[in-house]
């Protein structure tokens, strides 16, 4: 019998060397860990955190919560107990498998900055009792976004354009350039963009009501990218069609809703779709004042004696999704588009007639009135969960010579209808609204208009460009006020006055 040496070759040696120190290598790679169980001794890596939902973004009050996904079994229990958020962020954890989902009770604050940490959490097998390894240490750093607002300035060089305070980096940024004087705005969703509609003072030939449509940039980010602010874009102009009210809809805001008459027709009235790349589209829906339902996917629009909810989708524009007969007017919707706040101006009923009622109407058919007053109901905004409006109100009262509407602030509890007052105020004059969407304040405009002053003193008192309110009277000046809603570190309403001359403030989603 022949015996065979399976190392006929220095070659074969050295390549069986090589193997066994490689597969040691492998070995000791993998074994991050030793787990043994009756005299068996396995080898395994630490577990590891796979994905955070929330790393690299800016987060705002549409985000609900995060996701924490590992790439094996964990101890739901371990990891509940060594999960650290700083600043702290009230919630709720719930488990899908290897998938961890943290929902919050309430809208994250903005302005801050966030850090989540995990260690000593460990792994868990199916059927053993015994724990497995400690998890690799996972630290991740988020933001919400920048608590900031845009507003129309009113004095000097300011006058007529957009400006951008960042409350969070202490700046404030002029958006557009000075030929233009803007009298509406909307930010996209993700706030890295403002649609505005303006007067170009350069071929204006004593035409305030041709406006056209534009966007700027920001430079607030909806991730941690540095943007660029002020870059302007012409949308549409008014060539042809005068440029009225406008929303945004669409997923990201990149379609418009404006309402647009031919100049040489006032009669040709119309809503009109505006798409990115692509021809100006009439929608065949007359009516008048109109919002976009929350979903961007449909329209509110006063129709004779009600509200009327029209798909924006083409196709199916000229049937209506719902039809409210007795509505003149939707004030706003909740956040989850699930309810609104209308108003009935109770023109058929005698004894209420000269009375308008808050309704809060949501999809499941509930219709509850709210409030009933002689005065107006000026405007209202949901809180971030649907709960409360927060509301400017009038109240109506009579001197010798005129009836006069004194202005205030309440908070309305949808639940209990409990109507809670905030803040009364003096005057009251195209007053505009706008609530932070972490519900931190109300920032709200007072406005100095040519009936405010002496008629003898008129005339030194008119500023250098034509601002004007929306029913078209000359301001003279403006100035903003700050009322911070009540919280768990100051249960009641506080009033700032900002020093910042403009009007209709607008926060930023």
């Amino acid at each position: 019998m022949i015996k065979t040496n399976i190392f006929r070759e220095p070659i074969d040696k050295i390549c069986l060397i090589f193997i066994a120190i490689l597969s040691f290598i492998i070995v000791i790679l993998i074994g991050g860990s030793r787990i043994c169980d009756q005299n068996k001794c396995i080898f395994r890596t630490h577990p590891q955190v796979k994905e955070f939902s929330w790393q690299d973004q800016k987060i705002s009050r549409t985000d609900q919560g995060f996701s924490l996904t590992f790439d094996r079994p964990m101890s739901y229990e371990s990891i509940e107990e060594n999960l650290e958020i700083e600043p702290p962020l009230d919630g709720k954890i719930s488990w899908s498998g290897k998938r961890l989902v943290y929902t919050l009770n309430k809208t994250i604050t903005y302005g801050k900055n966030y850090r989540l940490s995990l260690k000593n959490a460990r792994e868990k097998f199916r059927g053993r009792e015994k724990l497995g390894a400690k998890i690799e240490p996972f630290i991740a750093e988020f933001q919400s976004r920048d608590r900031a607002f845009a507003y129309i300035g009113s004095q000097e060089e300011e006058s007529g354009r957009l400006i951008l305070n960042n409350s969070t980096k202490q700046n404030k940024t002029i958006l557009t350039p000075d030929h233009l004087t803007v009298v509406d705005f909307k930010f996209t969703p993700n706030t890295e963009k403002i649609i505005f509609s303006a007067v170009d003072e350069r071929k204006k030939q004593n035409d305030f009501k041709k406006l056209d449509l534009y966007e700027v940039t920001t430079g607030l980010s909806n991730d941690l990218t540095t943007k660029i602010p002020s870059q302007l874009n012409l949308i549409l102009d008014a060539e042809e069609y005068q440029n009225n009210k406008f929303d945004l809809a669409g997923k990201n805001g990149d379609i418009i809703i404006v309402q647009r008459s031919k100049n040489d027709d006032p009669t040709d009235f119309d809503l009109w779709k505006i798409e990115p790349g692509k021809i100006p589209q009439r929608l065949n829906t007359q009516g008048g004042d109109f919002i976009v339902t929350p979903d961007r996917q449909g329209i509110a629009i006063a129709q004779g004696e009600g509200i009327a909810i029209i798909p924006i989708v083409e196709e199916e524009n000229k049937q209506s999704i719902n039809f409210l007969p007795k509505y003149g007017q939707v004030l706003t919707f909740s956040p989850d588009g699930n309810s609104a706040a209308m108003i009935n101006f109770n023109k058929d009923d005698p004894k209420l007639r000269y009375t308008r009622s808050l309704f809060y109407v949501n999809n499941q058919g509930l219709e509850k009135e709210l409030i009933n007053i002689e005065g107006s109901i000026i405007d209202c905004k949901f809180n971030s969960n649907g709960k409360q409006l927060f509301c400017l109100l009038t109240e109506l009262t009579q001197t010798e010579t005129e009836f006069q509407e004194k202005p205030y602030f309440v908070a309305i509890d949808i639940l209990s209808g409990d109507v809670i007052p905030l803040l009364a105020l003096p005057k009251f004059q195209d007053m505009k609204i706008s609530l932070a969407p972490d519900g931190f304040g109300i920032l709200f405009d007072q406005l100095i208009t040519e009936n405010d002053v002496p008629q003898n003193s008129l005339k030194t008192a008119l500023p250098d460009d034509d601002l004007l309110t929306d029913s078209a009277e000359l301001i003279l000046s403006s100035r903003l006020w700050l009322l911070v809603l009540p919280s768990n570190e100051s249960p009641q309403a506080q009033l700032e006055e900002l020093p910042i001359a403009g009007f209709k403030p607008q926060w930023s989603p």
